[in-house]
């Protein structure tokens, strides 16, 4: 079995799994109160006004500052904050979209690569779903643990991606198991 071989599953696979993330980010309830309004949104945004595109922290401090007196007491002080700036202007779905798909295609072909290094050719069904759908679920839902416990992600927010992870994980185990086994 090789990479090649798995051609088939792994364009099915990237395409439902654009839809179902599709699905899942429009009509399911669970990403819905993951973010909030801030307190006093145009002051935030008035403060915020001249940052270019990035990731900022607040306040920002290097580790070798941790010890002085004035970091200590704004650490303390709060509020403490991990900002990431975007672009202005309407987001460009289009171009997301496609980033999308095409890590979806990446992490099909990763699912190709491990069943064709570990399982031989006519593998049974339920063994190429478990390694195609334990790759799939690692790649996309394991990535949010260090966001939760470096970046404060709230852990109710992680265990909703881990969902998504899972429902992914089995239609890619469906999927590679009915196509490749």
């Amino acid at each position: 079995m090789t990479i090649m071989s798995l051609w088939l599953p792994i364009i099915v696979t990237a395409v439902v799994m654009f839809m179902a993330g599709s699905v899942i980010w429009m009509f399911m309830p669970w990403h819905k109160t993951e973010w909030q309004k801030t307190p006093d949104e145009e002051a935030v945004r008035a403060a915020l006004k001249g940052c270019p595109p990035g990731m900022y922290t607040v306040p920002h401090a290097n580790p070798a500052d941790f010890n002085n007196p004035d970091v200590q007491k704004k650490l303390v002080d709060g509020p403490q904050g991990y900002i990431t700036i975007v672009p202005s202007g309407m987001p460009e779905m289009g171009g997301k979209l496609v980033m999308m798909f095409a890590y979806n295609l990446v992490v099909a072909t990763i699912c190709a690569y491990m069943v064709s290094r570990t399982l031989e050719v006519g593998a049974d069904y339920l063994s190429v779903f478990r390694v195609s759908g334990t790759v799939a679920f690692v790649a996309y839902g394991m990535a949010f643990v260090q966001e939760s416990v470096w970046f404060g992600r709230k852990w109710s927010a992680t265990m909703t991606t881990f969902l998504d992870a899972l429902i992914y994980a089995l239609l890619t185990g469906g999927i590679f198991g009915w196509l490749a086994g």
